[in-house]
């Protein structure tokens, strides 16, 4: 961008286009910016050649077509003025002339304020990569949004998607040139080599949990192996944790860049990385800048990767929308005067007009593109994104016999179980009847039914094997574990579990401004209300009518989450905000109030939600008892007596005579009326249900209340005390006890879970429980736990994006399963529960962008070339939709639908994974699967659809299995005498299924690669 001649402000709107397009970041080599950067020099030449130029040649369509001869004849006036001994200024030619003059376009100048404007414009709502809305009202005042609502919530971030997610940790790559000596008779040329910066291990706070203060996460050189190669690369290794010494990260930064550039060659650190000279002189480079005139490569890299972990970032709803509405409000607002118009003459009008007609046209190009491209991102974020990896955890009883064999010789799940179980020091009732051995005997796995078998230890035939034998999988599913950010993982599960989940409880960020929940500067608030609100809305899609949500939060939020969700499942719909009691001690080291409760808010899912009872406990209970032996069982005196008194309710003042003593009683002035007629109390009296007290003297009678008549639960109360739902301790305390050490900060007690959940879906034993916070798999325990108690079929669904995913939620459900009892990370006994769980993980926003590419054929590159006006409309709209598309969902991995496989950072390393083309489509379909089984070459799934259809779906490598094969196979199956009615029959690749259709059936076929496609890009509601 540097053939116009720039002018300073030229230069300003240059640089702006620049950053907004992400042009400035040429060397970074991941995520979107790999992909703007493989666009980077046609759209730079785009903005250079065919778009700023636009602003003078439109300007120069309202320039007078005589102006250079009107200056001609001032010239030649001011000549004959002087010749005739006139001043020049005072002749009236002259006069007439300048006056001309002054009325038409000055061109430079109006190109100036149109590049000045458009510079404001832009400079004005984009800031640090997000476009924010701040419409100026006046000076340090910015106009409010508002569409006539009785209440109206806002932020900043209202309007977009936020898309922090864990892997933004993970990527971070930029290139350096190398120079290619020449050889002898040949030039020189220049490559680029990658360097990539990784994490040793991202110890970022979990379970949605707060970082003590002073003990804030910092990014620090790895000291024991800060550098290595992977293949051509060169990876310099980072950790993210506690800093003990309290360091800022600006200071940590500039000792990791004064360690690395200073290493010498051959140096322990340097010993393993060839070319070590290169790679420092390249981190050496100079890229100063006005305040660092010192600035090297590495700072430069160092600083922005550790900014852009510091801080959240969005994607816009409608950027188009937005920012057009926002310049027509710019240019009312700053540019269009009325006041200068009416006094104005009619060409300074017109010269006015004109500026503001190009400046429009000009900022409507560029707010297209910029929408193309915003648009675009958003596309991504909204695909819902493929299953990388399905496995099952079943318990050994569920596995069928002939399988023992195999699971016995699996070395590998042997040592997983010792692990999780220590079935290596199992001892007296735990060891059996069959000691434990190495390798494991069928015998020993007949004795341990509730070992947990993780199908990831084993091959794709066993698993086929295995489910040929399960009749109803989704049915006999327990449990659903998802790995994944939780907007993706419930935009997955939308269909599947639409209006079905019957209870939802939510731990997340409190956001205290120490936890793990990170913003922009002065939008801590925006940034957290935009990631709440989205996740609301999906979980709004899932809740049943009959359903309820509770979620946790301290008073930091409580005000704006109670906004959010009254927002989202409606304000007639809130049924409390509960006050729990997460500690039963003060903390004398707070210089204000010790923090003792946090809040529960409860939300019904639509106005048929009624809150349950509690279950009834032995103190209740107790209460009741049987003083005189009567046959109706336990009791309890109630007083018969009125809240109201004597002179407020004188229709309930009679006489009531003890029979005992021969005393009468009427209640008078002050004294408590009776509580009922006369007419109730007779009845009472000749029910034997009246009680004078233990020694039967009393004036006062009461009325006995049998436990066999009272209520069968507790009402619940919005306070809910330690003792009742549990605290802090409690949960540190079951954590370790599981593994043994604290290996989670601050959890939440499975107490306080299996609470909610009783007055949430208390009626329902068999009700779906969610949790799309899941941290380290709290409410999956707690859930376990409560059938475990009151023999319930709970489900549960737990989404968790973490690292600590497969170390810790998964291994705490497999260990709950395993033993209800726990003691220093080992089992106190074997009291497991047969499960069947299903854990999947989910691709990521950041493994999208990572293997997407951008190709474009011949014949388009031809139309391209050969009109610059159709150049501009594709470039401005359809370049990025049209080049990605092959890329995003290749149509040729449906003819080989079992080897697909995508690049993805899994352990910091990157690697091929497969992904599960027939796992994805099941939740795409929201298919609730019966059975699963694998046949000569084609997999077969048999389901129902949300809309009550059978549905079958045929798999096969269409190079294995041609059409002729498949309408042998599909003949054979006999699904008719099978008692099978179809309604709808999904099959990759075409095929000629219709035609062994016969006349009394009314299935029809459908391509899996055409739902596929639509299904994964419906944005439908968002």
């Amino acid at each position: 961008m540097a053939d116009l001649k720039e002018s300073r402000h030229l230069k300003a709107l240059k640089d702006k286009l620049r950053e907004m397009f992400q042009l400035d970041q040429a060397d970074l080599d991941f995520g979107i910016y790999r992909i703007m950067n493989q666009k980077r020099d046609e759209i730079e030449r785009f903005l250079d050649k065919d778009l700023l130029p636009q602003v003078r040649e439109a300007l120069q369509e309202y320039q007078p077509a005589d102006l250079v001869e009107m200056q001609r004849k001032l010239e030649k006036a001011i000549e004959g003025a002087k010749a005739a001994g006139i001043d020049p200024e005072q002749a009236p030619s002259v006069r007439q002339l300048r006056a001309e003059l002054e009325d038409s376009i000055d061109i430079s100048k109006l190109e100036e304020e149109v590049y000045s404007h458009l510079s404001t414009f832009f400079s004005r709502y984009y800031q640090g990569g997000d476009f924010l809305s701040l419409r100026r009202y006046k000076e340090g005042v910015y106009a409010l949004p508002y569409e006539g609502e009785e209440v109206k919530l806002h932020w900043a971030n209202a309007d977009q998607y936020y898309i922090k997610s864990t892997e933004a940790f993970r990527s971070y790559a930029f290139k350096v040139p190398q120079t290619i000596p020449a050889e002898p008779g040949m030039t020189g040329s220049i490559r680029e080599r990658r360097i990539r910066f990784d994490l040793v291990a991202a110890g970022t706070a979990r379970d949605n949990n707060k970082a003590a203060s002073g003990k804030e996460r910092r990014f620090t050189l790895d000291q024991d192996i800060p550098l290595e190669m992977d293949s051509d690369e060169l990876v310099i290794r980072f950790h993210y944790r506690p800093d003990d010494q309290k360091r800022k990260q600006k200071d940590l930064n500039a000792e990791a860049v004064e360690a690395l550039l200073a290493l010498p060659d051959g140096a322990p650190a340097t010993s393993s990385i060839g070319e070590w000279e290169f790679w420092q002189e390249a981190l050496s480079a100079k890229v100063p800048t006005e305040a660092n005139a010192n600035r090297t490569v590495l700072e430069k890299h160092l600083t922005t990767y550790t900014a852009r972990n510091s801080f959240d970032y969005f994607i816009h709803k409608d950027l188009g929308g937005f920012l057009r509405r926002e310049l027509d409000f710019f240019i009312k607002n700053e540019i269009m005067f009325l006041d200068d118009i009416e006094s104005d003459t009619a060409p300074r009008v017109e010269q006015y007009l004109s500026k503001i007609k190009v400046l429009r046209k000009i900022a409507h190009k560029i707010i297209s593109f910029l929408a193309h491209l915003e648009n675009f991102q958003k596309k991504l974020w909204l695909k819902k994104k493929f299953i990388l990896e399905v496995n099952w955890l079943v318990t050994l009883d569920k596995v069928p016999g002939e399988l023992y064999a195999e699971v016995a010789a699996n070395d590998a799940q042997r040592e997983e179980w010792v692990r999780l179980f220590s079935i290596d020091e199992m001892k007296g009732d735990l060891a059996g009847s069959v000691k434990y051995s190495h390798p494991l005997t069928v015998n020993f796995l007949m004795a341990n039914p509730s070992l947990v078998l993780d199908t990831a230890f084993f091959g794709e035939n066993f698993v086929d094997r295995l489910f040929s034998l399960i009749e109803d999988v989704d049915n006999e599913t327990d449990g659903l574990l998802v790995h994944g950010e939780n907007f993706h993982g419930l935009r997955l599960i939308k269909e599947r579990y639409a209006d079905s989940v019957d209870c939802i409880f939510i731990d997340p960020p409190y956001n205290t401004g120490q936890d793990e929940f990170i913003y922009k500067d002065n939008y801590q608030s925006s940034t957290w209300l935009s990631m709440m609100a989205d996740r609301m809305v999906l979980a709004s899609n899932v809740l049943s009518p009959f359903g309820g949500i509770a979620a946790t939060i301290d008073d930091n939020e409580q005000e704006k989450l109670k906004t959010i969700m009254s927002y989202t499942f409606g304000r007639e719909n809130f049924c409390s905000q509960v006050a729990w009691e997460k500690r039963y001690t003060r903390s004398n080291n707070t210089d204000d109030f010790t923090s003792v409760l946090d809040h529960v808010l409860i939300y019904g899912g639509g106005p048929d939600f009624n809150v349950s009872l509690f279950p009834r406990d032995e103190d209740a209970d107790a209460r009741y008892i049987n003083l005189d032996d009567d046959p109706r069982g336990p009791w309890k005196a109630i007083p018969f007596t009125n809240p109201r008194a004597a002179w407020e309710r004188p229709n309930l003042c009679y006489p009531i005579m003890n029979p005992n003593t021969g005393r009468s009683k009427v209640p008078d002035g002050e004294d408590r009326a009776w509580r009922s007629s006369w007419h109730v109390f007779e009845d009472h009296l000749n029910n034997n249900r009246v009680y004078w007290g233990r020694d039967g003297t009393s004036d006062v009678p009461n009325i006995k209340r049998f436990l066999s008549e009272v209520r069968s639960g507790m009402t619940p109360t919005n306070l809910w005390s330690h003792e009742f739902a549990g605290h802090t301790d409690a949960a540190k305390n079951e954590i370790k006890q599981l593994f043994g050490f604290a290996a989670f900060d601050n959890p939440k007690p499975t107490t306080l879970i299996k609470r909610a959940a009783q007055v949430i879906s208390g009626r329902h034993a068999n009700a779906t429980v969610l949790d799309f916070f899941a941290g380290s798999g709290t409410t999956g325990d707690a859930i376990i736990k409560l059938n475990q108690e009151d023999g319930g079929r709970r489900k549960y669904i737990l989404i968790e994006a973490g690292d600590h995913f497969d170390t810790l939620t998964r291994s705490r459900i497999s260990k709950s399963v395993y033993s209800s009892s726990w003691k220093d990370g080992k089992p106190n006994h074997q009291s497991g529960t047969s499960q069947l769980i299903k854990y999947i993980r989910v691709e990521s926003y950041e493994d999208v962008l990572d293997n997407l590419d951008l190709e474009r054929s011949d014949r388009q590159n031809r139309l391209l070339g050969h009109s610059a006006q159709f150049r501009e409309g594709y470039t401005l709209r359809y370049m990025m939709d049209v080049e990605a598309h092959e890329s995003l969902l290749p149509t040729k991995i449906f003819r080989h639908p079992f080897g697909h496989a995508l690049s993805i950072v899994r352990d910091d390393e990157r690697k091929a994974v497969a992904v599960d083309l027939v796992e994805t489509f099941n939740y795409l379909l929201g298919l609730r699967v019966k059975t699963r089984e694998r046949k000569r070459g084609v997999l077969e799934i048999v389901g129902k659809s949300p809309e009550g259809e059978t549905v079958l779906v045929l798999w096969r490598d269409n190079d294995e299995v041609d059409n002729d094969a498949l309408d042998d196979w599909f003949q054979k199956q006999g699904y008719n005498s099978r008692d099978l009615e179809f309604d709808l029959i999904y099959v990759n690749g075409d095929n000629n299924l219709e035609n062994l259709r016969r006349t009394d059936e009314t299935w029809k076929t459908r391509l899996i690669e055409e739902y596929f496609h639509k299904l994964m890009f419906d944005v439908e509601g968002m």
